[in-house]
């Protein structure tokens, strides 16, 4: 009995010691790790927040792999690292033999793209399997990939539901899964998964992607503590929540108007900025804006506070019906898309 006392007390004081080091860290903003020459595999590449990611990996010379079901959009994020990687190309110098100096070319890294469905295992393995063979062992994989169905639950096809569910989450286990066992054999590596705040409360008419974020949110923790129970601590895990962020992806969706200045959508390059931040610290979790972090008290307060008091936070903000408007303009442009091909 004695020593379960002694261990609870030990537990306390790592718990506040926790406490402490989080708090010096904003105090104090630890340095940035250096990712030059790592490996770095980012899915949905093609644009939105992947594209975004990519160029700020390749500002920080890392050899980007791209994946994106889009091979033209995933050719034009290609086209812009390789910008990026020519105007950071400028040669150093060092001592030459006989007292001289030489330029030296720099270490230049490359970018690769592949066509992959994170949607299809069988597509996530095969490409896995050829990064390996041509790139090398990755370092860095970058869970992205995204969709939105855009369809009140009554109204969406099954089809489109399972593609959510699919891209959105079950990918992440296979993503992990051919990348996973090499950075366990080194000891080394970084997983990030790419959620939202979605993943952290729900709202109505969005079930299969709440749904999809939440499972995503689950299998990043449930990994994180498989990592920190097998004592792999040169593998870390960084989870990303934004709120909503400016891709078009949620155009249309709206909270209480009289909120709105204060939870406008995010602009991309400054959720990235953040994440990047937050990835190159090792941070294991960013919400974005930090505001988003007071979900977490909300979901204890969920445990607690009747369903109907929740209802009502819920409507005073206006989140109850926020995605409304998004459904509704992806309705009438899918039926003015009918109407042009005489469905």
């Amino acid at each position: 009995m004695m020593i379960i006392i002694a261990e609870f007390f030990v537990v306390i004081l790592k718990v506040l010691w926790a406490f402490v080091t989080a708090g010096a860290k904003w105090v104090v903003r630890p340095k940035e790790k250096s990712v030059a020459g790592q490996v770095c595999v980012i899915t949905g590449a093609g644009s939105g927040l992947g594209r975004l990611f990519a160029k700020e990996f390749a500002r920080r010379r890392a050899i980007l792999v791209l994946w994106d079901i889009n091979s033209q959009s995933n050719e034009e994020t290609a086209e812009m690292v390789r910008q990026i990687y020519h105007e950071l190309d400028t040669p150093i110098t060092k001592d030459g033999p006989v007292g001289g100096v030489e330029e030296v070319p720099p270490f230049q890294p490359q970018v690769y793209t592949y066509v992959c469905d994170v949607g299809k295992r069988e597509s996530v393995y095969s490409t896995a399997e050829k990064v390996r063979r041509e790139v090398g062992e990755v370092d860095i994989l970058i869970n992205n990939a995204g969709v939105v169905s855009g369809h009140h639950l009554l109204e969406c096809p099954d089809e489109l539901i399972e593609r959510t569910m699919v891209v959105n989450c079950h990918a992440h286990f296979w993503t992990t899964k051919a990348f996973l066992p090499k950075m366990l054999e080194l000891n080394h590596g970084h997983i990030v998964t790419v959620a939202s705040s979605l993943g952290l409360f729900s709202t109505a008419g969005v079930e299969d992607y709440c749904a999809s974020k939440f499972g995503a949110i689950g299998f990043h923790e449930s990994l994180s503590h498989e990592l920190k129970a097998s004592e792999k601590d040169g593998i870390n895990m960084t989870l990303v929540c934004p709120y909503l962020v400016d891709t078009g992806m949620f155009k249309g969706c709206r909270i209480r108007k009289e909120i709105e200045p204060f939870l406008p959508p995010l602009k991309p390059e400054f959720c990235v900025k953040q994440a990047m931040r937050a990835i190159l610290t090792d941070q294991p979790m960013i919400c974005t804006p930090r505001i988003v972090y007071m979900v977490n008290f909300i979901n204890f307060m969920k445990s607690i506070l009747p369903f109907e008091a929740i209802v009502c936070m819920y409507r005073f903000l206006g989140a109850d019906k926020c995605m409304y408007p998004f459904l509704a303009q992806r309705k009438e442009a899918m039926n003015n898309n009918e109407a042009k091909n005489g469905i």
